[in-house]
């Protein structure tokens, strides 16, 4: 085989599996955002429905502010199953595909390369372990008076998966 091609593979190789580990550590990222939404609804109205949506989502009540008309919501956020495997098989994948490129520049070393496959669940751990975590949700809700009718402006920090599925499920408006 030429002398250039398997340097040149090599490298576009390592540069994948760098990539690959920056994809496994960001699957653990915060992603917490701020949103305006905005609802047809009175204030009166649209309260009991925020707290029940979470309810049912598993959050609990943790502090009223009753001068901000802010409320502070809590629950645990169970790491995905179906990410621990899929990390894991990702990594299990770059792994092999590195230690083929290795064991044909180095010989020598193709079973230990190829061993490091053996490696590849502690991405789908490490997934596991940092993605459980507790999460705050915290809204804020105002009421604004238009001529004809009263709506309702909410300033929501959460999840960004959150805030959408809060979104469709009570057909709020984006306010931004």
């Amino acid at each position: 085989m030429d002398t250039a091609i398997l340097p040149s593979t090599f490298l576009l190789t390592l540069l994948l599996s760098v990539g690959l580990f920056f994809f496994i550590r960001a699957s653990t990222k915060d992603r917490t955002e701020t949103a305006q939404l905005v609802s047809e609804q009175s204030e009166a109205a649209l309260m009991p429905q925020l707290k029940e949506y979470f309810r049912s989502r598993s959050y609990r009540v943790v502090a009223v502010n009753r001068e901000l008309n802010q409320v502070t919501f809590e629950g645990n956020v169970r790491p995905s199953w179906f990410l621990a495997i899929f990390l894991t098989l990702l990594a299990a994948t770059g792994i092999v595909c590195l230690s083929l490129v290795v064991s044909m520049l180095f010989p020598s070393l193709s079973t230990l390369v190829l061993a490091m496959v053996l490696l590849s669940p502690l991405s789908g751990l490490f997934y596991w372990q940092k993605s459980g975590r507790l999460e705050k949700v915290s809204l804020k809700v105002e009421t604004t008076q238009s001529e004809q009718t009263s709506s309702s402006k909410i300033t929501v920090v959460a999840h960004r998966d959150e805030l959408s599925e809060l979104q469709t499920t009570l057909h709020l408006k984006s306010g931004e």
